[in-house]
């Protein structure tokens, strides 16, 4: 058995300003299609302005809605390939 050694890279972006974050996700995979995917958090009047905080949140939704976007990118093609429909399990 011949084990290959695949890496895919994630990049996350933000833009801020003092109320909100926006986050995009984006990961190319090795047949050159890239998938994104945004996030947004947005801080209440009465937190404290920490960016960091809105960056981890804004990114941790861009994040899950790429991770749904990759699963439905391949059971779209688990559906061509077989002639059927599979049932993606959302976690």
């Amino acid at each position: 058995m011949v084990h290959t050694a695949v890496g895919w890279h994630v990049e996350l972006e933000f833009q801020e300003d003092d109320q909100h974050t926006r986050a995009v996700a984006m990961v190319r995979l090795p047949d050159g299609t890239a998938v994104r995917a945004h996030g947004h958090a947005t801080r209440h009047h009465t937190d404290a302005n920490q960016p960091r905080v809105g960056e981890e949140v804004a990114g941790a939704r861009a994040l899950n809605e790429l991770a749904m976007r990759l699963l439905t990118k391949a059971h779209d093609e688990i559906d061509e390939a077989s002639g059927r429909i599979s049932h993606p399990i959302h976690v």
